[in-house]
């Protein structure tokens, strides 16, 4: 099995009756909308056999012409990574990146 995310996220549709919805994934990438957003593309939505989860249809239906999902940082629940293959959250130790922020003079 390939890795993939469990994307959770505050459905927008139903803000006042505080529904979540997770999203099964291949891709996350950062968003051409900007920093506060992230772009999750390539839906997976499985049938598992001959039974048919009701959830699992109508996100299928809700989701099926969407090429790629912006979701805003403060909508989002969690990201979970799950998969056989995957590697976990590499770091690199370089500074060479950090940017020090100013302080009050003394």
């Amino acid at each position: 099995m390939k890795t993939y995310y469990l994307v959770t996220f505050k459905d927008l549709d139903k803000i006042l009756e505080k529904a979540n919805i997770t999203l099964k994934v291949k891709k996350i990438t950062d968003s051409e909308l900007g920093l506060g957003f992230i772009k999750i593309s390539d839906f997976l939505f499985e049938n598992s056999g001959v039974i048919v989860d009701p959830n699992t249809e109508k996100l299928r239906q809700r989701f099926e012409q969407t090429k790629s999902l912006h979701l805003s940082l403060y909508h989002i629940i969690s990201i979970e990574e799950v998969g056989d293959d995957h590697k976990g959250m590499k770091f690199v130790n370089d500074k060479n990146n950090l940017f020090p922020f100013p302080t009050a003079p003394n």
